[in-house]
């Protein structure tokens, strides 16, 4: 299976870790965060990585070149950035079958591998690890209501009003059927092509959306403090970690 890891962001809200790096290659615990990622998707079974690529592109192409740890990597480059449905699409040629995604600034330890099993025994449109926040800190994510079969039956991207606490993680597994989707979306209120919007155009087209709550930990290395609070969870110095604001940049 593919992995697709999101890479393109400047990450202005990591500064002045970021200011002569993209974010993706920001130390977490001596290596890069991407470093991470792709150690995680190795053992999840990634046959190959296609990367998207912005801000510094260069700065990650020379550092990985064409492979890391004899697998392939493919890079594609997100102009713009324009939100996560919008990166998706840059790599829809390079997809053919299930992939698995993931955002190239979080860090986790957790059950990655129940998501990937999901699409693969039961073929989902869609599989993504969720986890349950304070209902007050709901409001800063892709916020999910699900059936009692555990399928998502609706998602929201940062409402004021959420109707629930389970949210989005920087985890998921699609078929080909969202870059229909993401070719579908438009832009929302912060301009942005959401991936929640095109998750909910799979659910009300009748595609089979699983949710797998998170079992562990995952920091978004959205702010300076992020990397270290991620740095004292790797080393095993912090058993209770606090929700960490999403980042979109």
């Amino acid at each position: 299976m593919k992995a697709v890891v999101l890479a393109a962001g400047e990450g202005t809200r990591l500064r002045p870790l970021t200011e002569d790096k993209p974010k993706g290659m920001v130390e977490v615990d001596g290596k890069p965060i991407l470093n991470h990622c792709f150690d995680q998707l190795a053992e999840l079974g990634a046959d190959e990585f296609v990367v998207v690529v912005g801000y510094r592109k260069q700065d990650i192409i020379e550092y990985y070149g064409d492979e890391y740890d004899g697998i392939p990597i493919t890079y594609a480059h997100q102009r713009e950035q324009k939100g996560l449905a919008h990166a998706l699409l840059t790599v829809e040629e390079h997809i053919d079958d299930d992939f698995m995604l993931i955002l190239g600034d979080n860090i986790f330890d957790a059950n990655l591998g129940d998501v990937v099993k999901r699409q693969r025994e039961d073929r989902a449109d869609a599989a993504f690890l969720t986890e349950e926040v304070p209902y007050e800190e709901a409001s800063r994510y892709g916020v999910c209501d699900t059936n009692d079969y555990g399928e998502i039956t609706n998602v929201v991207e940062k409402p004021e009003n959420p109707p629930s606490n389970l949210v989005m993680t920087g985890f998921y597994t699609f078929t080909p059927a969202i870059f229909h989707a993401c070719h579908l979306v438009q832009p929302s209120n912060r301009g942005e092509y959401e991936i929640s919007e095109a998750i909910d155009l799979l659910i009300q087209s009748g595609r089979t959306i699983d949710a797998i709550r998170m079992d562990g930990w995952r920091v978004d290395v959205g702010y300076p403090e992020d990397r270290d609070r991620a740095e004292s969870l790797l080393q095993g110095e912090e058993p209770e970690p606090e929700v960490a604001e999403v980042s979109s940049d």
